[in-house]
């Protein structure tokens, strides 16, 4: 290969690697074809791509198409009422006949957390437990297995890769952890309804969008939040305040004070649901809400009002300068480097303010730069676990056969799907990932993905290994056996960054 061709090469294999989920070797004749500038923006109106081979592959993952309301009409109310019709003094008879999931027995009732609820709900113990309840748990992990799946095979075989990447940036920003949201659709809703739609529309939008989602509200307990009550007692929450001020817009140092989460959070009382479990979303109620004279930032909300003082708050938020300059940092740093270029940094702020936060001109402004594009950024960024499984199977051009085994060594490395339970969702550094179990971890991976594609996936190993070849040309994988070789390129040091 001509040394002009391996540089522009290169050159094509970083973009991919940060524009998408790992570059695939097919994928570099295509853009050494069209051109990055096309790719670029071809990446950025995901409508204008068609998807069809990831859609082949998700047709039978019908949980993604559950709604909220459809789960709780057909499974979590009829659970609860069959709860309620047993009770800790009941004695059945136990009868030959029966099922042995309705041989009954008293049993005291025991305080336990079902699949993804952290707050005890009261139950039978499991040996009592209703065919209702057991329906329920199975459907729930059902749809909890194919939401982890589909992000893997989303990250893997879909054409609109900077959409997805982004996807992933947007959930994690705006993090909820799934093991604290008991119906598993509501997770499901908010990824498919709430991030993905608006991965390149207006900042403003994708704030409310997230602000009015049952796993945000349920999430950080915005839904219990309320003024005021009788007797001088307040149920005021601010977790929700906080984290939309420190972790949303403006950022730990963006210059509110405590008294600002204070007013934030009175501005959000009243942001509610009827119930969590009916499926029927956000609704806002009157007598929650603190109606009270508020001042944000120096803003002062009148009193009197109603919803209108959280949406007034989500305007002065999203125009803030302190909002513009963090979104920035947070995505330069994902695009760039971990420790964002202060120029480009603020070339990417200054058009978050012109274009009142248009994400799409944001992320054309970085990867545009000539800091995105520059040989110092070149294997800067360390991969993530969900990363490096999702750019090993690329790499390789494996044909999935059963997401599951890889979800699961995406949990051992230390990313479980949906379950980062700080706020903060997961870290976007090299040291949060790069250690010495975490590379060995890595290795072991690599080694089974070489050997016989964890016995989930196809791999034609001679033309992986040749397409590996092309993406690492500069590793040295000589004298090893054929598996030996293909672990060493896929779990070495130059695979694990991107």
């Amino acid at each position: 290969m001509p040394k002009d061709v391996a540089q522009a090469d290169r050159v094509i294999v970083h973009m991919l690697n940060r524009v998408t989920f790992g570059a695939r070797p097919a994928y570099v004749d295509r853009v050494r074809t069209a051109g990055i500038g096309a790719y670029v923006d071809e990446q950025l109106h995901p409508d204008r791509i068609r998807d069809e081979r990831l859609e082949a592959r998700l047709q039978d993952l019908r949980a993604l198409a559950i709604s909220p309301r459809a789960f709780a009409t057909e499974y979590y109310q009829p659970m609860t009422v069959a709860r309620q019709e047993f009770t800790a003094t009941q004695r059945l008879t136990p009868s030959p006949s029966r099922p042995p999931y309705l041989r009954w027995h008293l049993l005291p009732v025991a305080s336990v957390s079902l699949p993804g609820g952290d707050k005890p709900v009261t139950v039978l113990t499991q040996s009592a437990v209703t065919p209702e309840e057991l329906r329920f748990q199975r459907e729930n992990q059902q749809v909890f297995d194919e939401l982890q799946s589909q992000k893997l095979l989303r990250a893997v075989y879909s054409e609109r890769q900077l959409q997805e990447v982004l996807t992933d940036f947007w959930f994690n920003h705006f993090n909820v952890d799934a093991r604290k949201i008991e119906d598993r659709p509501v997770v499901v809703a908010y990824e498919r309804d709430v991030i993905r739609p608006r991965v390149f529309g207006r900042f403003r939008d994708l704030l409310e969008a997230t602000a009015l989602s049952p796993a945000m509200l349920f999430y950080l307990d915005n839904w219990l939040s309320s003024g005021p009550q009788p007797r001088g007692r307040s149920g005021l929450n601010e977790n929700y305040g906080r984290e939309l001020l420190e972790l949303h817009t403006m950022g730990v140092d963006g210059g509110y004070t405590q008294r600002d989460v204070v007013e934030v959070a009175r501005c959000f009382t009243g942001w509610t649901m009827a119930n969590p479990h009916d499926g029927l979303g956000f609704v806002f109620k009157p007598a929650m809400h603190d109606g009270g004279e508020k001042r944000v930032l120096g803003h002062r909300i009148a009193a009197g009002r109603g919803i209108e003082d959280g949406e007034e708050v989500l305007d002065v938020l999203a125009k803030h300068p302190s909002t513009a300059r963090f979104i920035a940092a947070k995505l330069v740093r994902r695009f760039v480097a971990d420790d964002p270029p202060r120029a480009l940094v603020d070339r990417v702020a200054t058009t978050f303010r012109k274009t009142d936060g248009d994400l799409r001109e944001v992320t054309r402004t970085i990867l545009g730069s000539r800091e995105f594009m520059a040989a110092a950024a070149n294997r800067a960024k360390a991969k993530s676990p969900f990363e490096y499984v999702a750019s090993v199977l690329r790499a390789t051009d494996a044909d999935v056969r059963n997401a599951r085994p890889f979800v699961g060594t995406i949990g051992a490395l230390g990313q479980p799907l949906y379950q980062s339970q700080p706020p903060t969702g997961y870290a976007d550094r090299a040291d949060a990932w790069i250690n010495t179990g975490a590379l060995i971890g890595r290795m072991n991976f690599a080694q089974s993905v070489a050997a016989n594609g964890m016995n989930a996936a196809a791999i034609d190993r001679p033309r992986a290994e040749a397409g590996l070849r092309r993406l690492l040309p500069d590793v040295d994988a000589e004298d090893q056996s054929p598996v030996s070789r293909m672990a060493l390129l896929l779990g070495g040091p130059a695979f694990q960054r991107r």
